[in-house]
C-alpha cells in the first residue's frame, strides 16, 4: 500500500485509562501547545481534511484521540489533550496530566511522539514537558516547527539551528526536529516517512 496514512481514520476518544484500546501494536502520539497547528498538521500528514478537527477555541482536545491506520486495527495516530492556555478547571488539567504521564509510563505500544511546535514559539514549557515524557523512556521524538511559512525560508532556518542546538544540548541525539507548513504542503514527506517508520509501515 503506498499511503497508508491516508486511510487514517477515527477510532476512539479516551478520557480514562480504561477506555483506551488494547496495548498491542504501534502508535504515535501527537503533542503541541493550543494553537501550535497540531490538528492542521495531523490532516496534512493523513492528506485529509477534516480528519482532525481543526479548533478556533484552545485547548479543544480534551481526551485521547485514537485514529486507526486502516485496514491495520493495531496501528494508531493518537491525539493528545493541547492544554498550552486551554481554559479549563485546574482539576481537569490535573487529569489530563495524570493520564498522559500513565500513558507515557505503561503504554507499550507507543512507538514515537511528535510535539509540534509554532516556529515563531517554539520549546515552551509545555513541550519540555512532552519531550521529558518520552526520552526518559527511550521513546524517539520528532519535532515539527509548524507554521515556517510564516518566517520565510531565512528565519526558519536559523530558528531551525538553533531549536536543533538546544535539543541536543538537553536531550542528546534522541529528539529530531524539522520545519514544517501544513499551508505550504513543507516537510510534509520528511515528516510522513518518521511517522509511517514508527508504525512499521
Amino acid at each position: 500500500m503506498s499511503d497508508p496514512l491516508a486511510r487514517a481514520q477515527y477510532r476512539l476518544a479516551a478520557h480514562t485509562p480504561a477506555q483506551l484500546p488494547p496495548d498491542t501494536g504501534y502508535e504515535v502520539a501527537f503533542a503541541g501547545r493550543s494553537n501550535a497547528g497540531k490538528s492542521s498538521a495531523l490532516n496534512a500528514l493523513c492528506r485529509q481534511n477534516a480528519l482532525a478537527r481543526v479548533s478556533k477555541t484552545p485547548g479543544r482536545t480534551q481526551q485521547l484521540v485514537f485514529f486507526q491506520i486502516a485496514p491495520h486495527e493495531d496501528r494508531h495516530l493518537v491525539d493528545l489533550p493541547g492544554y498550552g492556555y486551554a481554559k479549563v478547571p485546574r482539576e481537569l488539567q490535573a487529569h489530563w496530566q495524570a493520564f498522559v504521564a500513565g500513558y507515557f509510563e505503561r503504554r507499550q505500544a507507543l512507538k514515537g511522539l511528535v510535539v509540534v511546535m509554532d516556529i515563531r514559539h517554539p520549546l515552551r514549557d509545555y513541550d519540555r514537558q512532552m519531550l521529558g515524557y518520552a526520552v526518559p523512556r527511550g521513546l524517539p521524538a520528532h519535532v515539527l516547527l509548524t507554521k515556517a511559512d510564516k518566517l520565510g525560508r531565512g528565519g526558519s532556518g536559523n530558528v531551525l539551528q538553533t531549536v536543533r542546538r538546544d535539543l541536543e544540548a538537553d536531550y542528546g541525539d534522541g529528539v529530531s526536529v524539522q520545519t514544517f507548513s501544513a499551508l505550504a504542503k513543507q516537510g510534509v514527506d520528511e515528516a510522513r516517512a518518521v511517522v509511517a517508520g514508527w508504525l512499521g509501515l
